[in-house]
């Protein structure tokens, strides 16, 4: 019999995935496993590390409410739906997709288990055989799922998204009666800011293309302008498109709960012809199976909570995350975060230190997500660190402790370098 490791090790023999297995084997920051979880501090083996990894931005996945709401859930409709949703749904799933498209104010909502299943099975739907458009830095996600449009008739071009007159010109250039497609993300995953949704979207109004923003980690975060905000995200957490006073024409929003809710379920904000195309069109819809009954409901309580209490959580996380980004420019370490956003992306000049940079915070006690080639650009090698709303004032000082050693320590990439 061939022996499949070997073969799939040949045909890596590139690197590409050099750097990220060495990390794997080397560095305990990297394919960890984790003994003890106490809110945002977290155990493997002996050590206890703070954790600045985690995307559950609003502290959902502790609330006792949210908690609570598992088990009545559970209890009346078992620990997971049995049927696709094209075969039927529990009624919390038009429950969420209601009280969903009222706060984000968008015509309608689709819930299904997650983006990356939505980019892969969405994407080649609206692009059909027509123009995929694909931001540079997209997430890697909706990145295949152009891919798969490409795979079945689409073509595929990149853009960058901060020249959008490049994009009109490329938009202008698509024959006549191709379907347009642009996919990029709201909230960056690395760099934390948001683009420039209605440059893009009036762009893409006029070129009769579609925009597709994948705002899984803006969705809870950012939300609507107004008078009365307890902070610069916003109000309400109803995600990028409200935040840039856009509004949803011509515009498909892909979201997760999975980031700022802490619950396995993701969605689409369209209208409810697409809707009803996708049902019987979208893969997932007709064949995969639904999110667990526990997700479900902690979905649902979530959006009560953030109801309630989410914009004072909110104005917390931009308070501490303020504090950092004010002492990572103190130490002149280089972060694109330009819109105080709880991404911090710190890069190092030389990719070669990122082992030993790993070694230094984890020794230190604190845990952070890992950016190395090939799921970064070589040049935008290094680590980044998330605030939540379960990082204490107490994490965050022992936080910005360590980056001063660590600027002691390490060669840093400055502003302007």
């Amino acid at each position: 019999m061939p022996d499949i490791t070997a073969s799939v090790m040949k045909d890596r023999q590139d690197q590409r995935w050099g750097d990220l297995e060495h990390l794997r084997r080397t560095s305990p920051m990297s394919d960890a496993v984790l003994d003890e979880v106490r809110g945002r501090h977290i155990r493997c083996g002996d050590q206890w590390l703070i954790d600045f990894a985690s995307c559950n931005y609003l502290g959902f996945d502790r609330d006792q409410e949210i908690i609570g709401a598992i088990e009545p859930a559970v209890r009346r409709w078992g620990t997971h739906p049995s049927w696709s949703r094209l075969l039927g749904s529990p009624r919390i799933y038009p429950e969420i997709e209601e009280r969903l498209a009222a706060l984000l104010e968008a015509p309608d909502t689709l819930l299904l288990p997650t983006a990356t299943l939505i980019h892969a099975s969405v994407i080649p739907v609206l692009a059909g055989s027509g123009q995929v458009f694909v931001e540079a830095t997209a997430h890697r996600t909706v990145y295949d799922g152009c891919v798969a449009a490409r795979g079945q008739g689409a073509t595929l071009q990149r853009f960058r998204g901060d020249r959008p007159d490049r994009l009109d010109a490329q938009l202008r250039a698509v024959p006549s009666g191709s379907a347009r497609l642009v996919c990029l993300d709201g909230v960056n995953s690395m760099s934390g800011n948001v683009p420039d949704v209605p440059r893009l979207a009036e762009i893409c109004r006029n070129r009769g293309a579609t925009l597709y923003l994948d705002d899984t980690h803006g969705f809870g975060i950012v939300g609507e302008r107004r008078g009365d905000e307890l902070s610069p995200y916003g109000a309400r957490g109803n995600s990028v498109v409200r935040h840039t006073g856009e509004t949803y024409d011509d515009i498909v929003l892909v979201g997760g709960f999975s980031k700022a809710y802490s619950s396995l379920l993701a969605f689409l904000a369209l209208p409810t012809p697409l809707k009803d195309l996708l049902k019987v069109a979208a893969g997932p819809y007709l064949y995969s199976g639904p999110s667990p009954t526990a997700s479900l409901a902690t979905a649902l309580a979530g959006l009560e909570v953030n109801e309630r209490r989410g914009d004072a959580i909110r104005a917390d996380v931009h308070r501490k995350t303020a504090k950092v980004l004010d002492h990572v420019r103190d130490l002149g370490m280089a972060t694109p975060n330009v819109d105080g956003l709880p991404i911090v992306e710190i890069v190092l000049p030389d990719a070669s230190d990122l082992d030993a940079v790993a070694g230094f915070l984890w020794d230190s006690g604190i845990y952070v997500t890992l950016a190395a080639y090939p799921l970064v650009p070589r040049d935008r090698v290094g680590f980044r660190v998330q605030i939540t709303a379960l990082n204490s004032d107490d994490d965050i000082d022992r936080l910005n402790a360590t980056l001063t050693a660590l600027s002691e320590r390490f060669a840093v990439r400055r502003p302007g370098s």
